[in-house]
């Protein structure tokens, strides 16, 4: 594979990927058992999006940076405070979690956009606050829904898309391999306290078509080479894993290269879905390899020559080909 200036995995690879699938497998189930232990155990730090709270939009006479707005609201004592810069350099959304019982008064959200305009106003940079706007818990909650509802339907949808361009045992392999690839993600965000919002939750829907893409390109060249060559399927798998490693590699390359272009210069408002793009880079390109070919080989996933061979619907539109 030659990258920029860089040669760095001939094109004539032979790598022996199937050689130890089953202790490989049976460690990525471990991983797996113990990915799910950690997101049970630390659980997620939601943002306000899913847990309510208020959002003040606060103007400033001259510009400011985001950084400046939460050092004063620490040293007044407002923490976990989201603060986003929007517009120009003079406004920021400043989002506060509830504190302990919401407080339902009329004016709760003018006390807090109060409570902030006090903390972040200066004499030489005075600002105004709009009067600030608060989310209900429930509205966190079916935001929360929806994204579980979006992830089923983008498994569902998967699954049907692969099984009528593929077969079904690898629809299957793709999701549980796609659903591998998401629960690692999540459990690396989890581990480290990465707030839980919606720029991580669209960050982890984007990693799972990345998968489901990458698995799909080397899933086509498993069908051809069943198709065109004469040795068993092991070294069908081998070389199909070879033949599309350099560009497996060079998408998940580009695709963390522009996650992390995303997270050095993007803010922090977009830190989330830049640093759920560069950890599923890494998950999705390994778990590709080593993972969903190697599937192919056990129980029931397990695929011969004759369930690849092309059916009549293919003849027919072959034929219908110039």
């Amino acid at each position: 594979m030659k990258l920029f200036p860089l040669h760095l995995i001939p094109n004539d690879t032979t790598i022996d990927f199937m050689r130890h699938r089953r202790p490989v497998l049976a460690f990525m189930l471990v991983l797996l058992i113990a990915s799910i232990a950690i997101i049970g155990l630390k659980g997620f730090s939601f943002a306000l999006e899913f847990t309510g709270g208020t959002m003040v939009r606060t103007h400033f006479e001259h510009p400011i940076h985001v950084d400046k707005v939460r050092e004063r609201l620490v040293t007044a004592g407002i923490h976990n405070a989201q603060v986003q810069s929007v517009g120009g350099g003079n406004d920021v959304m400043v989002r506060l979690q509830p504190e302990k019982e919401h407080n339902n008064a009329a004016d709760a959200a003018q006390q807090v956009a109060d409570k902030v305009r006090a903390a972040v106003t200066t004499s030489d940079n005075p600002a105004t606050v709009q009067p600030g706007e608060f989310v209900g818990p429930q509205v966190g909650r079916d935001l929360a829904m929806n994204g579980v509802y979006a992830t089923l339907f983008m498994l569902v949808g998967f699954l049907v898309y692969i099984a009528a361009r593929f077969e079904l045992k690898f629809a299957l392999v793709a999701s549980i391999t796609a659903f591998f690839d998401l629960i690692l993600t999540i459990a690396y965000m989890s581990m480290l306290g990465r707030e839980f919002d919606l720029t991580v939750l669209a960050g982890l829907l984007s990693v799972m078509g990345f998968a489901v893409n990458d698995i799909i390109v080397v899933f086509d060249r498993v069908r051809e080479n069943f198709r065109s060559l004469r040795v068993d399927s092991l070294e069908v798998l081998n070389r199909s894993i070879n033949q599309t490693l350099s560009r497996t590699i060079i998408t998940a390359v580009m695709f963390f290269l522009s996650a992390m272009a995303l997270y050095l210069y993007g803010g922090q408002s977009m830190e989330g879905l830049a640093e759920t793009h560069m950890i599923g880079a890494i998950i999705v390109v390994v778990s590709s390899v080593i993972v969903a070919v190697p599937m192919l080989t056990i129980g029931p996933f397990r695929v011969s020559k004759q369930d690849l061979m092309p059916k009549a619907k293919d003849h027919a539109e072959l034929a219908r080909r110039p």
